[in-house]
């Protein structure tokens, strides 16, 4: 069959893009084009550095700004001066690729289903979700921390949130990571094929969801949108809830596992949680600034404008490298340490910030301390047991495969 002119030009700008990146990342060195390639992957926080030394703002290879300024990228991120753009044509992600006030439209449709008032009445839930999680959990054998607690927690949690009946833990975590590793870009053709099979089979699944929420409306947040008289498009029912739907657990498997993994890392920090607790909404704080789960975004300025001193011009793209900004030494003392005690570890921007701002941040806060909690009561001696596997792609930061062992000896009655 021949290749239609259209499929013909996205293979010569995959490709092409591939090349200038690999072309600058390994025979160049560039930082920037590193943090997208393996490099990045396995540890961008050197990388962060390089950048920073260049000065608050500096270009890509690609002719693009980049910053890793905690200043800039928080000014950037809250402007209205800058958007997602409006060229971008992958609107498969909804809110993600939408400015006002298309997005303001459809945030305000579902953001009472995430505030913190709403999000703690599942407290229960979660609770009896990890439970029944933990019991499972094999005593002195090697366990994956991921596929048997963090990733079916938050999907159980958000299946409920949004209606989903009968939600398949496993395929759902299959499709988060093809949703998150195409965030940074597609990286080959077998890649947007993973990717197109993926956005297919929710299509299906939301379908059939849609059909039984118009028939059989219940307090979930696909009945608000099936039934929204309008507010939300046909066209963009899908998208919106598969967003809500990703985004919904992805931060949070990532966050208990990124979190879990600085803490073993650091013995004390570990011992200090295991005998108090009640820091685990700090622990996870601290977790979101030390190796955050969304390491970078993208802004593209609207108009003329000018932040901290640096002028930008309308049409000027900025990456916002979170992930350095979150170890700014201008802003945290000893940014390369772990530390339980750090009194501004809140001020991370691991969240985005802005009109943009995660909805899902009271959720992920909320399902991360509880888990972390339960972690460290009923495995006091839990310990790494063997090579961990990230994530592919380096934008969303997270373990694929983590495994740890929780000795029978030392579980707490």
């Amino acid at each position: 069959m021949p290749i239609k002119k259209q499929e013909l030009q996205f293979i010569k700008e995959l490709y092409g893009t591939k090349a200038r990146l690999l072309w600058s990342g390994y025979l160049r060195r560039d930082p920037v084009a590193r943090l997208q390639l393996e490099p990045g992957r396995l540890d961008p926080y050197p990388l962060y550095e390089q950048i920073r030394s260049r000065g608050r703002v500096s270009r890509t290879p690609f002719g693009h700004f980049v910053t890793v300024d905690h200043e800039i990228c928080n000014e950037v991120l809250r402007s209205r001066d800058f958007g997602v753009g409006e060229d971008a044509r992958d609107k498969s992600l909804s809110l993600l690729d939408l400015n006002p006030p298309d997005h303001t439209r459809l945030r305000r449709l579902v953001a009472p289903d995430f505030s913190v008032r709403t999000i703690g009445r599942y407290t229960p839930r979660i609770e009896a979700v990890l439970q029944n999680l933990i019991k499972d959990v094999p005593r002195d054998d090697p366990f994956d921390l991921v596929s048997v607690v963090a990733a079916p927690l938050p999907i159980a949690v958000i299946a409920d949130l949004l209606g989903i009946p009968d939600a398949d833990a496993d395929e759902f975590a299959r499709h988060g990571t093809e949703f998150g590793s195409a965030l940074g870009g597609i990286q080959s053709l077998a890649h947007a094929q993973r990717l197109a099979a993926t956005r297919k089979r929710l299509a299906e699944i939301f379908a059939g969801i849609f059909e039984l929420r118009r028939k059989e409306p219940t307090d979930d947040v696909v009945s608000r949108i099936v039934n929204s008289d309008g507010t939300v498009r046909p066209e963009e029912m899908v998208p919106l809830c598969t967003l809500l739907l990703i985004a919904g657990f992805e931060t949070t498997v990532n966050l208990i596992g990124n979190t879990v993994l600085a803490l073993l890392s650091n013995p004390d920090q570990w011992r200090m949680l295991v005998e108090q607790p009640e820091l685990a909404e700090r622990a996870i704080e601290e977790g979101l600034r030390y190796d955050s789960p969304v390491q970078r975004t993208g802004r593209l300025a609207t108009a003329d404008t000018e932040v901290a001193g640096v002028p930008f011009k309308q049409g000027d793209w900025i990456m916002t490298a979170i992930g350095g900004a979150n170890r700014d030494p201008a802003v945290f003392t000893d940014p390369a340490r772990y530390d339980l005690h750090r009194d501004n570890a809140e001020d991370h921007l691991s969240f985005s910030g802005g009109v943009h701002y995660c909805l899902g941040a009271a959720l992920a806060r909320l399902e991360a301390g509880i888990a972390l909690r339960t972690i460290v009561t009923e495995f006091p001696e839990l310990a790494l047991a063997g090579p961990r596997e990230r994530r592919p792609g380096s934008l969303i930061r997270g373990m694929q495969h983590f495994p740890v062992r929780a000795p029978r000896s030392a579980v707490m009655v």
